[in-house]
């Protein structure tokens, strides 16, 4: 079942885990099978094989929600998106905005977060809607719903896009893409061989890994906060995000510390050190069969990580693709001198 924190209430929501060929409509279920069939595909890092949908590279399980999201989910004025590519700090980030929408209700010495783990904070919706469907209104969630996604902007329903705020978070694309080999190869079939760190390089500078090209996600939401700003600076970042979510901290809040608060009770350092983001504290059902130990998303926290796997020449090819693909765009991101 998948799990979500629902505010001023005692327990988590836990939806009905749904059989994808029993419990979505047949109509819908030979729509999407038909869908795969013509779709070209390649080796994937978790499982066997990724498509390529509209541009971008992502599981069957994701395109069937994306498609669930597109004739099924209404969004709300008030609803409030954060978006990354895999691996770019949404673990952090839904922390943080977690703690800014629910400040009132919870005291920072009692929090929610120190009992369940960030991933549990709001719906990652990309496969939410799929194991909970067809419940999809999401109107048990307070006002603004907090949702997270990483579809490309691209590829979301424009009454999304166009109604919705979005914080989007990135990071050094070879920090990203060396945690997400970490990431995925844990949860790698145990069917499949291991994928090697030099075929996940290649795939990756190819722009074949999920929901990639990377480069092409960054471009697509463009105005980012980026995941090395949090890093130097959280409290002006967390106070900047807060104004932006409509939540902005009162100056007695400032006065009393709040901000600061926040920011150690969400810090990867605290986060890491509780229970229930250690070995058998808890999980995260994604999928009908992919379940993620909380732990897992806790490795480093890091930037920079990516110097203790890339040779100089690995480095220099991916900031030379970033460089080209982003020429032109106002960004920089993770280019290094």
């Amino acid at each position: 079942m998948s799990t979500y924190l629902l505010p001023d209430q005692n327990d988590c929501h836990h939806g009905a885990s749904i059989n994808a060929q029993n419990d979505i409509q047949s109509d819908e279920q030979h729509m999407i099978n038909n869908l795969l069939a013509t779709l070209p595909k390649a080796k994937a890092w978790r499982s066997e094989h990724i498509f390529l949908y509209k541009g971008f590279w992502l599981s069957s399980e994701v395109i069937k929600g994306l498609l669930l999201i597109h004739k099924h989910f209404t969004p709300q004025p008030t609803d409030i998106f954060l978006a990354a590519f895999m691996k770019c700090g949404t673990t952090w980030l839904k922390a943080l905005m977690f703690a800014i929408a629910n400040r009132h209700r919870y005291k920072l010495s009692d929090h929610p977060l120190l009992r369940t783990g960030p991933q549990s904070a709001f719906p990652f919706i990309d496969t939410h809607i799929f194991l909970d469907y067809p419940a999809t209104n999401f109107d048990n969630l307070p006002v603004p719903r907090l949702f997270a996604t990483h579809f490309a902007h691209g590829l979301l329903p424009t009454s999304i896009t166009s109604t919705c705020k979005f914080v989007y978070v990135c990071r050094d694309p070879k920090d990203a893409l060396v945690s997400k080999w970490h990431f995925l190869s844990k949860l790698r079939s145990k069917e499949l061989p291991p994928l090697p760190f030099d075929e996940a390089y290649e795939l990756f500078c190819n722009g074949v890994s999920e929901y990639g090209p990377f480069w092409d996600h960054v471009l697509g939401y463009w105005k980012p906060s980026q995941y090395e700003d949090m890093k130097k600076e959280p409290s002006v970042e967390l106070k900047k995000l807060a104004a932006f979510m409509g939540m902005p901290f009162t100056a007695e809040e400032e006065k009393e510390g709040v901000v600061e608060e926040i920011v150690k009770l969400c810090s990867f350092e605290n986060l890491s050190s509780l229970e229930v983001n250690k070995g058998g504290g808890g999980g995260q059902k994604f999928t009908a069969k992919v379940v993620v130990e909380n732990q897992e998303f806790f490795r480093k926290g890091e930037v920079g990580d990516w110097k203790n796997h890339l040779t100089e020449e690995m480095k220099d090819r991916i900031d030379n693709i970033t460089n080209d693909k982003l020429k032109g765009s106002g960004l920089t991101l993770g280019l290094t001198k």
